[in-house]
C-alpha cells in the first residue's frame, strides 16, 4: 500500500514546535506512507480578486491537496483558536467557489503548544471548519502536545518516548481511516 499525505504546519516561526511535530510525524510514518510537508508561508492572503488568475502558490497548494490521499493539519493555539496562516491555506484550498480541494479528504488534526492544554481550543475550533469543508477527521485518538518545548532536542528531534507512542497510535488509526476512505 502506498499512501501520500500532505502535511501542514500552522506556524511559520523558524524554530516552531508545531513544525518539529509535523517532522516527527513524517519521520515516524509507517512503511508505505510518504509525508510531504507543504510550505504555506508564501500564500497570499485570501483575496477573491485573485481567483480569476490564481497565483502560482495557490495552484501549488491545490496540486498538493489533490495529489494527497490524506491530510495532516498541525496547529499552535492563538487566543483559543488555530493559526491564521492555516486558516488562509484552508480557505484557498476551498476556492474558487465550488472547487473545494479538501472535499472528503481524511485528516488528522494535531495540537501543539509549549503550555499546558496542548492547543485543545485550537484543535476543537479547527474541527468545526473541517466539518464545513466536508473532510473526514480522525476522531480517536485525539492528539494534543502540551509542554512541547521539553519534547525536542536542539536539532529539532523528538526526544519524548510518550509522544512517540502517541504518534504511533495516531498513525495506526489514521492509516485505517485512510484505507476505509479509499476503498
Amino acid at each position: 500500500m502506498s499512501i501520500k499525505i500532505a502535511a501542514f504546519s500552522g506556524s511559520l516561526r523558524k524554530d516552531s514546535y508545531t513544525t518539529k511535530l509535523v517532522k516527527a510525524f513524517q519521520h515516524l510514518a509507517p512503511e508505505g506512507i510518504a509525508v510531504e510537508i507543504v510550505d504555506i508561508s508564501q500564500l497570499p492572503l485570501l483575496n477573491q480578486d485573485l481567483e480569476t488568475d490564481l497565483p502560482q502558490q495557490v495552484k501549488d497548494l491545490h496540486s498538493s491537496v489533490e495529489n494527497a490521499d490524506a491530510i495532516i493539519l498541525a496547529t499552535p493555539e492563538y487566543n483559543r483558536s488555530y493559526s491564521p496562516v492555516l486558516k488562509n491555506a484552508l480557505d484557498w484550498g476551498s476556492r474558487p467557489q465550488g472547487q473545494n480541494k479538501w472535499d472528503k479528504k481524511p485528516v488528522a488534526v494535531l495540537g501543539c503548544t509549549p503550555y499546558n492544554l496542548g492547543a485543545f481550543g485550537a484543535v476543537n475550533h479547527l474541527r468545526q471548519v473541517l466539518v464545513y469543508l466536508n473532510m473526514q477527521p480522525l476522531q480517536q485518538p485525539e492528539f494534543y502536545l502540551a509542554g512541547a518545548a521539553e519534547k525536542f532536542d536542539e536539532q529539532g528531534n523528538l526526544t519524548d518516548e510518550q509522544t512517540r507512542k502517541m504518534i504511533t497510535a495516531v498513525w495506526t488509526s489514521f492509516t485505517e481511516l485512510i484505507s476505509k476512505s479509499n476503498s
